[in-house]
C-alpha cells in the first residue's frame, strides 16, 4: 500500500508541476501578446484592448464557417448554398437525392427560370430506345472534327489552380462519364492526361503551354499539344466570367517546378497573364488566330468569353459571313458574371459582366440573325451545378454546359474559401503535400463520374417533364420567368426567336 500511496502521489506531483508549467507558460504568453499588442500601431482594437481584442480578428476569420454550418439557412448562403452543396454531395455519392415535404425554394423569386411541364410528360421507356443526336463540332471545317452526346461537361480548371490529385481524380472520372474536360490556361499537365479523358486545351492570353520564348503562339508547340490523342479541341480564351478584363492569376507559392515548366515560366514568380492577347486588336484578328491555330492542329477551335458590351456581335456575325465561314470559331463558351475562380478583383468579381438568362440569348440571337446558329455551337458556363441550371441554359439556346464549382464539391470542396492561399483543406486547390494527402484520385474520380451522370440523369427527367425526349430539344417554349412583381411570364415572350 504504501508503495501504491507514494506511486500516485509521483503522479500528482508530476501533474501538478505540468499545470504549474503551463501555467507559467500561458501567462508568458499573454505578458509577450500584451506588450507586443500595446506597441504595435497597425490595428487600433489591439492597441486599445490587449489581448481580448484578437478575439475580434479570430472570431472574423472563424464566422465564415460558423455561417456555413451553424446560421445561414439553407437557401441563403453565397456564393453557393447549402441545399445545393446537399444535392451536389449526394449525387457525387450516388445515393437517394430525393426530399421529403416540399420545397424550400421561394418559386416566385423575381428573376426565376421554371419549366412548364407537359400533360402528357414522355415515358423513360421511351428514352431507352431513343437515338441519340450527336453534338458535332468543326465538321467541314476541321480536318479532325470533334463529336459528343452528352450536354455537361468539365469546365476549365488548371494544373495550378488546382492540385495534382484533383486534375488527376477530374481527368480520371470525365474518361468514366464521357464528357470533356477543359485544361484552363495553364497547358497540358500529366494529370490532364493521366485519366484518358477528352480534352479541350486552352490557350489563355499568356499562351502557356504553346508560346515561344517571347511569349507568342508558337505553331510547333501547338502541333505538339495536337498530337495528343486525347486533346479534341482548342479554345482561346477571351474573357471569364469572374474577372472580364483580368488575366489570370496563380501566386507564387503556388508556381511549383513542374507548373513552371508546364506553362514556361520561372518557378515561385507570381504568373499573372495580360488582361487581354496581345496579338488580337481586331475581329479580324481574332478570326485570323482562330483559322490559324484550326489549320495547325487540324481540330475544331472556339472562343470563350462573357458577355459585355454586345454591339460588337454585329460586326463579328457581318465579318465572319464577309470572309467565309471557315473563319468562324467552331464554338463560342459564353461564361457569365456569376462565374468563379480562385483568385479575382473583388470589383470585377462582384460588378462587371452579364449573368447567364440575358447573355445566352443575345448571343444565340444573334448568330440566328447572321445565319450562323448551325455553324457555331454555344456552350454555356457560370454557376451552374445543380439541373435547374442546366436545364435553363438549354432551354435559352445553349448547346452544352461546362461547370467547374459543382465538379470540385464533386471533389470534395467545402467552401473555405481559401483557393488563393494554397492553404485548401481539401488538398483540391493546394500544393502543400501535406493538404493534398487527402485528396484520393481514384475514389474522387468515381464521385465525378457519379456527379455527370446523376446531372445528366435529373437533367433528363426534366426534360421529360416538359414533353422532350431528349434535353436537346429543350427550348424557351418549354419554360417562364418570373417577373419582378412575382408573376410568370412565358420565356419564349422575354425573348422572341429572331427571324434567320
Amino acid at each position: 500500500m504504501d508503495a501504491l500511496h507514494d506511486f500516485l502521489f509521483g503522479v500528482i506531483d508530476i501533474a501538478a508541476m505540468i499545470l504549474a508549467t503551463l501555467v507559467l507558460l500561458g501567462l508568458v504568453t499573454v505578458a509577450v501578446l500584451y506588450i507586443v499588442d500595446v506597441n504595435q500601431s497597425e490595428q487600433a482594437i489591439r492597441r486599445n484592448y490587449p489581448v481580448i481584442g484578437r478575439l475580434r480578428y479570430f472570431f472574423e476569420h472563424m464566422g465564415v464557417f460558423f455561417r456555413q454550418y451553424f446560421f445561414a439557412m439553407d437557401r441563403e448562403e453565397l456564393p453557393f448554398n447549402r441545399a445545393q452543396r446537399s444535392w451536389i454531395a449526394r449525387a457525387a455519392k450516388n445515393i437517394d437525392s430525393t426530399v421529403a415535404f416540399g420545397s424550400t425554394k421561394p418559386i416566385r423569386t423575381p428573376g426565376q427560370i421554371l419549366f412548364l411541364n407537359s400533360m402528357l410528360p414522355k415515358l423513360d421507356s421511351e428514352a431507352e430506345n431513343l437515338d441519340r443526336k450527336p453534338i458535332t463540332f468543326g465538321e467541314g471545317y476541321a480536318r479532325r472534327p470533334y463529336s459528343t452526346y452528352s450536354v455537361f461537361h468539365i469546365s476549365a480548371m488548371s494544373y495550378g489552380a488546382l492540385s495534382a490529385p484533383a486534375i488527376s481524380a477530374l481527368s480520371q472520372g470525365a474518361a468514366a462519364a464521357g464528357i470533356l474536360y477543359n485544361t484552363g490556361e495553364g497547358a497540358l499537365s500529366p494529370y490532364h492526361l493521366e485519366g484518358g479523358c477528352d480534352l479541350v486545351f486552352q490557350i489563355g492570353t499568356a499562351k502557356y503551354g504553346v508560346r515561344d520564348e517571347h511569349g507568342a503562339l508558337c505553331d510547333k508547340k501547338l502541333r505538339a499539344v495536337a498530337d495528343h490523342e486525347q486533346v479534341k479541341m482548342f479554345e482561346i480564351k477571351l474573357s471569364q466570367g469572374a474577372k472580364p478584363g483580368k488575366g489570370g492569376i496563380l501566386p507564387g507559392e503556388k508556381v511549383t517546378d513542374l507548373i513552371a515548366s508546364t506553362r514556361g515560366i520561372p518557378v515561385g514568380v507570381d504568373s499573372i497573364s495580360p488582361n487581354r492577347h496581345e496579338d488580337i486588336n481586331s475581329i479580324d484578328d481574332l478570326l485570323d488566330m482562330i483559322e490559324r491555330v484550326r489549320e495547325v492542329t487540324g481540330k475544331p477551335v472556339g472562343i470563350k468569353l462573357v458577355l459585355g458590351q454586345s454591339a460588337w456581335l454585329d460586326l463579328f456575325g457581318k465579318t465572319i459571313n464577309s470572309r467565309g465561314l471557315q473563319s468562324a470559331p467552331d464554338f463560342i463558351t459564353l461564361d457569365s458574371a456569376e462565374g468563379g475562380t480562385g483568385a479575382a478583383p473583388q470589383g470585377l468579381i462582384d460588378n462587371v459582366g452579364l449573368p447567364a438568362d440575358y447573355s445566352i440569348p443575345v448571343v444565340v440571337d444573334k448568330l440566328i440573325e447572321h445565319g450562323l446558329r448551325q455553324r457555331i455551337k454555344v456552350f454555356a458556363s457560370g454557376k451552374m451545378v445543380m439541373p435547374y441550371g442546366v436545364v435553363a441554359a438549354l432551354s435559352l439556346g445553349a448547346d452544352c454546359v461546362n461547370s467547374a464549382r459543382g465538379f470540385m464539391f464533386a471533389l470534395g470542396c467545402i467552401q473555405a474559401l481559401q483557393c488563393n492561399k494554397n492553404t485548401c483543406p481539401t488538398g483540391i486547390t493546394t500544393h502543400d503535400p501535406k493538404l493534398q494527402k487527402g485528396l484520393n484520385p481514384q475514389s474522387k474520380a468515381t464521385r465525378v463520374e457519379h456527379y455527370a451522370k446523376n446531372m445528366l440523369k435529373e437533367v433528363s427527367t426534366i426534360a421529360h417533364s416538359c414533353g422532350v425526349l431528349n434535353p436537346q430539344d429543350l427550348s424557351r417554349e418549354h419554360a417562364y420567368f418570373v417577373r419582378s412583381d412575382g408573376t410568370p411570364q412565358p420565356l419564349i415572350d422575354r425573348y422572341p426567336y429572331p427571324d434567320s
